[in-house]
């Protein structure tokens, strides 16, 4: 069974990189949380970058590799995935916008430099070369379409960035898989509008954070099959100075030793968690 489970390992803080902006009012609470129970419950996923650097991108977990920084933890235990691996998809996030009035939802996207807002949506919304940067749906139901000239993947990331920045301090934002407004009219009395983002590919997110170009948060969702959850390894462990080598050797005992008694469950089938 060894073989087939997830690959945990102890990382460096220090070589671990996020690909996305953290939300810094989650911070003090995720370190007074993780304080308060002892232990690493859910490792961060990370990727090899392949610049040669020895660096990791974090894939998912970028709030407790910023917890681990601000706690002045040296070592991180994280889930270890490859760029190709079979069991790694990339999908986006949408943002469900609300708590702003509609018509000053658009005017806000129409402020910005550089873009233009047009009537009706596009399908296309391609990084790589299409007009179509963003598709924008009100709660009444029309669509917009984000547009820009630039065609350089940088240029096209502060364009989404400008897009966020015109609505997150205005109003609420939830992610979301919706693609349509209808469902989301019955939770939302005050929706603001649905905000549809293009799809990234893996290599152009390491390719930005490899540079140091950072995606607005909550627009992607990366996930990994088999995942790693409730490791609950001692908090203590993380935080002693002990050489790299060591932590990972004890690692691997404590791992050997949770599968011998039986303390592994495997779920090939998607499984949904009550208590987080």
């Amino acid at each position: 069974m060894l073989e087939n489970l997830p690959r945990l390992v102890f990382l460096p803080v220090e070589i671990l990189v996020i690909h996305e902006y953290h939300d810094d009012q989650r911070t003090p609470p995720l370190i007074e949380s993780i304080r308060r129970s002892g232990v690493w419950r859910n490792p961060p996923i990370v990727t090899p970058l392949q610049d040669g650097s020895g660096r990791y991108m974090v894939l998912d977990g970028a709030n407790r590799t910023v917890a681990l920084e601000k706690m002045g933890i040296p070592h991180a235990l994280v889930q270890v995935v490859q760029p190709d691996d079979s069991g790694l998809r990339l999908y986006n996030w949408n943002h469900v916008v609300w708590g702003l009035e509609p018509g000053e939802f658009l005017a806000g996207l129409r402020r910005i430099d550089g873009l233009e807002i047009t009537a009706g949506k596009d399908d296309r919304l391609d990084l790589w070369g299409d007009c179509g940067l963003a598709s924008i749906q009100v709660a009444r139901g029309d669509f917009f379409t984000v547009c820009t000239q630039a065609y350089d993947l940088v240029e096209r990331l502060q364009g989404l960035h400008a897009i966020v920045n015109s609505y997150k301090d205005r109003a609420h934002i939830d992610r979301t898989s919706e693609w349509s407004v209808v469902r989301l009219k019955a939770v939302y009395p005050d929706l603001s509008g649905l905000v549809i983002f293009p799809h990234f590919e893996v290599r152009q997110v390491m390719q930005l954070a490899g540079a140091g170009y950072l995606l607005p948060t909550g627009i992607t969702r990366f996930a990994v099959s088999p995942r790693a959850l409730h490791i609950n390894y001692p908090l203590d462990e993380l935080a002693d100075e002990k050489p790299l080598e060591e932590k990972n050797a004890a690692l691997q005992r404590f791992i050997h030793e949770r599968v011998k008694q039986k303390g592994v469950r495997y779920y090939a089938e998607a499984t949904v968690l009550f208590d987080e």
